[in-house]
């Protein structure tokens, strides 16, 4: 059992030991509750020292120990109610293989993967954009106020990421802002962890790269479904040729495109079919890296 912390600092150390081992989304988020609610009782109350406070926290808001365990609990029943039911589980490999459409993920992460080269764009030209304007502006005295407010934008711009990486791909991200590594109370000091902090900078750095993987998503996602489609499509545009609906011309040999290979028409819908498949399960594969790429630039690690 620790000790009754006397600050504010201590208080939020004890609570991320509590938290170990728990997702580094939730205890950013129950590091950023717990120092908001402590900053606003000591604010409230002038007339109390920090550890007089503190104490009196404890027993009404609760021990940091107590705290972890609520949060802990809260993040099970609110997994379970977020949680979309899952798919049937299919033993054999072939029921693996199509039952990735029964996966709301998968649907998930293939719009994800369609958005993402808008995003990447605004993106990656608001990152650019905000550093060519710090660079230029520095010399001048309203030159650390943007910077400021730029990094601000950054910080608030990942929450929005955070928000639309877990809706489509399902990865816990953070609800709250990084709490402060330099819990003073001070605007310099708030001000001052901005810039020291890591995730300030990682957080930039997935926003120039959003674009580069965006294009790499969008091309390969839109080429395959194209594809495939294309392949499945293939018995209807034969019937419209057929008969005088639709001049087409597949481009391929006589073997291939004459008018009475059926059996080629019928198995290359086939491997569109199967083609198609192994399109969403690229795009759910996709959706997990990209998801574990957002996690790790965009969420304090516990160690950090």
């Amino acid at each position: 059992m620790n000790s009754t912390p006397r600050t504010i600092a201590e208080y939020l150390k004890q609570l991320r030991v509590a938290l170990r081992g728990a997702d580094p989304a939730l205890i950013q988020d129950a590091l950023y509750d717990a120092e908001e609610h402590l900053r606003s009782e000591l604010a409230e109350n002038p007339q109390r020292s920090e550890a007089e406070m503190l104490a009196h926290v404890v027993g009404t808001y609760g021990a940091p120990e107590e705290v972890a365990d609520i949060y802990r609990d809260q993040e099970v029943k609110i997994q379970r109610a977020l949680r979309p039911p899952p798919p049937p589980r299919h033993r054999s490999a072939l029921g693996r293989f199509f039952g990735v459409a029964a996966d709301s993920h998968t649907w998930g992460a293939l719009f994800y993967m369609l958005l993402v080269l808008a995003t990447g764009i605004f993106y990656f030209t608001w990152a650019v954009t905000g550093i060519s304007l710090s660079l230029g502006l520095a010399v001048l005295i309203i030159g650390i106020p943007f910077v400021i407010l730029f990094l601000g934008t950054v910080r608030a711009l990942s929450l929005l990421e955070g928000r639309i990486v877990e809706t489509m791909l399902g990865v816990r991200m953070p609800r709250r802002p990084p709490y402060p590594l330099h819990t003073g109370t001070s605007l310099g000091q708030r001000i001052g962890a901005i810039f020291t902090d890591a995730r300030t900078w990682t957080t930039l750095f997935y926003m120039v790269l959003l674009l580069p993987l965006g294009i790499v998503y969008f091309t390969l996602t839109v080429v395959m479904l194209c594809l495939s489609l294309g392949l499945i499509a293939t018995p209807v545009l034969k019937v419209l040729d057929d008969i005088d609906v639709l001049i087409w011309n597949c481009g391929g040999p006589d073997w291939l495109c004459g008018g009475n290979n059926w059996w080629l028409t019928i198995l290359a819908c086939a491997l569109g079919i199967v083609l198609l498949f192994a399109t969403l399960h690229l795009v759910r594969g996709l959706g997990k890296l990209h998801g574990a790429i957002a996690k790790g630039l965009l969420v304090r690690s516990v160690e950090d």
